[in-house]
């Protein structure tokens, strides 16, 4: 069976719209679609084994530099909506880039797609840092975008 993602195996969480993500239009705000892509996020590096913690005790870490978010369908109260996440580049030095899909549950209708750009960072001072062989080892691009 193919994959219905625009990668053969992203990493995939599911959400329910529940009654505090829903806004004055009825539908789940915008916001909450960014959080949910940042919770994805985090779950998916650390599943790749690369946490906060990890971050901190290598000293690099990944800031966000851009997003680019497309909200296709709205999302009512009590839609099931499957996240997926993967890693779609990373120039192996500063820049990588993630990208996200949202789904219905059931129906596989995409509500909306996305692209967060990020720049690994020295952590104690915050300037854009080498990445190190953790992170280009862990957040290898699965393309798809």
């Amino acid at each position: 069976m193919l994959s219905p993602w625009p990668v053969p195996a992203p990493f995939v969480q599911r959400r329910v719209a529940a009654p505090a993500d829903i806004d004055a239009f009825n539908h789940v705000n915008n916001a909450r679609y960014i959080d949910w892509a940042n919770e994805i996020a985090w779950a998916h590096s650390e599943m790749l084994g690369l946490s906060m913690e990890d971050y901190k005790r290598i000293g690099t870490g990944c800031v966000v530099w851009r997003h680019e978010f497309d909200y296709i369908a709205p999302v009512a109260l009590g839609d099931e909506i499957d996240v997926a996440t993967w890693i779609a580049e990373n120039d192996k030095r500063v820049r990588l880039v993630r990208a996200y899909e949202m789904r219905k549950t059931g129906t596989g209708a995409v509500v909306f797609r996305g692209r967060t750009k990020f720049v690994s960072i020295d952590m104690a001072t915050g300037k854009p840092a080498r990445m190190p062989k953790e992170f280009i080892e862990a957040y290898r691009p699965q393309g798809g975008d």
